[in-house]
């Protein structure tokens, strides 16, 4: 395992993030912390607690999957089209880097990157608990659980936007998925409500929503309620890894858009 390779690209990757402090890190922050004051404060305030729990902190862990998963995908996949994009890619596939280390690299900086978002924002709902009672109180029942949530979240989905990043031909291509597929289906996830709320029929189909899974385990984490047994939610997960490495591992074998 070439370490020094795998730290080249983890740290180019992360000086990036440091150099586009407004965009990859204040702008989701900000647009998070929006959806506390209008949702959690302004329309939480007039509603009843959902299975005992505050509005305020019935959404925050919905809120952080929302961010986790968005800026994951995102990352993972403009890490690698931007290569792709200059040519800057066959000088990284000609010098002595395994597939492996070049994946661990750009998967470990997207991953690391969604995680130091969710943890400000985990961080900023805590403080607006303090600041206003009506909010709610945060707390977290299963920290150990909550850190597998997140760090599998964050690593699933840095993989499945990488795969993202080699399949796409163009910007149109590259956005396509991250902002028109992955926030509907967490906003539909279960992230604002608990679909115990819905009728039968749409509890039903609710459940054919991948995304329900991560926050439905994850809020378990901080409450100890869920939509579903958090141990299915981990199963879940645990199956889009794995269908996420055997694409990815398709793709080093066969060079899918990546020597052409």
């Amino acid at each position: 395992m070439n370490f020094e390779a795998i730290k080249s690209i983890y740290g180019f990757e992360m000086a990036r993030m440091r150099r586009t402090l407004l965009q990859s890190v204040i702008s989701p922050v900000i647009t998070t912390s929006l959806y506390f004051v209008v949702f959690g404060t302004a329309i939480g305030s007039r509603i009843p607690t959902i299975e005992g729990v505050s509005y305020g902190s019935f959404i925050t862990p919905g809120l952080i999957i929302l961010t986790l998963l968005t800026q994951c995908t995102a990352n993972g996949s403009i890490g690698i089209y931007f290569p792709k994009f200059t040519g800057t890619i066959y000088e990284i596939l000609s010098a002595p880097v395994a597939m492996t280390e070049i994946l661990i690299g750009y998967v470990g900086a997207a991953a690391s990157k969604g995680l130091i978002i969710g943890f400000i924002i985990l961080a900023t709902a805590y403080c607006l608990s303090l600041i206003n009672p009506d909010f709610g109180t945060i707390s977290v029942a299963h920290p150990l659980v909550m850190l597998l949530f997140m760090v599998l979240t964050a690593v699933t989905f840095s993989l499945f936007g990488f795969i993202i990043g080699v399949w796409a031909k163009n910007f149109e291509q590259l956005n396509i998925v991250p902002m028109l597929i992955v926030p509907p289906l967490t906003f539909l996830g279960g992230s604002f409500y608990s679909i115990k709320m819905l009728p039968p029929f749409w509890e039903a189909v609710s459940h054919l929503n991948p995304v329900l899974y991560l926050v439905s385990g994850f809020r378990w984490s901080f409450y100890e309620v869920s939509d579903v047994n958090p141990l299915v939610s981990l199963a879940m997960i645990g199956l889009f890894l794995a269908l996420c490495l055997s694409v990815l591992g398709w793709m080093f074998r066969t060079g899918y858009r990546l020597r052409s």
